[in-house]
């Protein structure tokens, strides 16, 4: 066996030349450079038109179908004996939802009614009074003083009598000293001295009489001054009725405020639609015992709209008007036009529940993202949207901004 060091020598025909090795690999060079240089080329106009043709455009896909939704609530408690509503039902405005058991509240409303009639009835008697008295206490106050003159007249004329008595009294005993003197020197009758005995007696009684008949027209005096003092407090009296006719008024204002609470409250009994809509998240059953502002499900209506959260970098040229093209995840291969309705003052991290504190501890510079409101334009009736569906927008914010 020949080694490695004795084999044969190869031909000429049986090696390459040397210049067609060369150039066959310069060739392949050529060829992988062309090929590499035409990707780059088409790249490059691929980015370019990518850029030229979005350049105008505003994209983000945290975006989601928003729209008008208010809670079934009831205004009162109780068990629910009527129940008219099932999930994802539409209703029209005004449609019974459900009834609550009314019977409470219909006693309710006939005790106010009661309570509305007595209060009623004591203003009617307060205002009878007031004008009772308006009627009588100058009619009072009149007959008042007159007594007073009367009893003050009465008084001096029982005094006048006083006097006379007492000279009467004076002048019967004096003639009652007289005749005994007479009788003892045989000058008169014992009957005349009896007789002067018996007047002097008289003018004493009198004269007690006239005393009493004063101390009486005193008393009397006294008593007709009182209720003429009583009769002078005729205003006085007047303004207590006034105050207790507008004590009763006040009463029946708040009667009849309790009577108009008990109304409203039987009225909540009866739960109805208040817009067309589609009652969704329904969390009642007939027979529930349903609490006051207990969530029984939610009302959707109206018009949906698109709620985009821009970054705040993209708003820069983004104006209220601008048209937008809107595609949903649930239709595929659909497009939806609308326009930029308006631009919240505020980003989505403003008005969370716990809003960000830069001004404490260590601040992160985070691009916060704005809330955009677009409205669908002409609006997708043919389609279902529900609340929170994902969508994509596209705002060409070169585009005139004019409604």
């Amino acid at each position: 066996m020949l080694s490695p060091e004795e084999s044969p020598p190869e031909s000429p025909m049986q090696r390459p030349a040397p210049s067609a090795a060369i150039s066959t690999g310069r060739a392949k060079r050529r060829v992988r450079m062309t090929i590499a240089a035409a990707v780059g080329l088409l790249a490059l106009a691929g980015g370019g038109a990518y850029w030229y043709l979005t350049r105008d455009i505003e994209t983000t896909d945290d975006a989601f179908v928003d729209g008008d939704a208010v809670q079934i609530v009831p205004r009162v408690a109780g068990p629910v004996v009527e129940l008219r509503i099932t999930d994802n039902q539409a209703v029209k405005q005004g449609d019974l939802l459900l009834r609550i058991d009314p019977r409470d509240y219909e006693v309710a409303v006939e005790n106010a009614r009661a309570a509305l009639a007595a209060a009623q009835a004591q203003a009617a008697m307060a205002r009878a009074t007031l004008e009772l008295t308006r009627a009588t206490v100058q009619a009072t106050l009149t007959q008042a003083t007159s007594a007073v003159e009367h009893a003050r007249a009465a008084l001096q004329q029982n005094q006048a009598r006083v006097n006379v008595a007492a000279a009467e009294q004076l002048r019967a005993r004096q003639d009652q000293v007289r005749y005994a003197q007479l009788v003892q020197d045989a000058y008169a009758s014992k009957q005349r001295h009896e007789q002067a005995e018996a007047s002097a007696r008289s003018a004493d009684a009198q004269l007690a009489a006239a005393h009493e008949a004063v101390k009486v027209s005193a008393a009397q005096l006294g008593e007709a001054q009182g209720q003429l003092e009583a009769a002078q407090t005729g205003p006085q009296q007047i303004a207590v009725r006034e105050a207790q006719l507008r004590t009763a008024e006040a009463q029946v204002a708040a009667a009849q405020a309790a009577l108009d609470q008990a109304e409203l409250n039987l009225g909540y009994t009866r739960l109805t639609a208040p817009h067309d809509g589609v009652v969704t998240k329904r969390a009642v059953r007939q027979g529930d015992v349903v609490q006051k502002d207990q969530q029984l499900g939610a009302l959707v209506f109206g018009t949906p709209w698109v709620t985009a959260n821009f970054k705040e970098t993209q708003l820069a040229r983004m104006k209220p008007g601008q048209p937008v093209e809107i595609a949903i995840d649930a239709y595929p291969g659909v497009r939806f036009h609308g326009r930029v309705d308006s631009i919240q003052r505020g980003t989505g991290a403003r008005f969370s529940l716990l809003p960000p504190e830069n001004a404490t501890g260590n601040f992160v510079k985070v691009v916060q993202r704005v809330p955009v409101k677009i409205l669908f334009d002409p609006p997708p009736a043919p389609y279902l949207l529900s609340l929170g569906m994902s969508v994509i927008p596209r705002v060409d914010v070169a585009a005139d901004a004019a409604r």
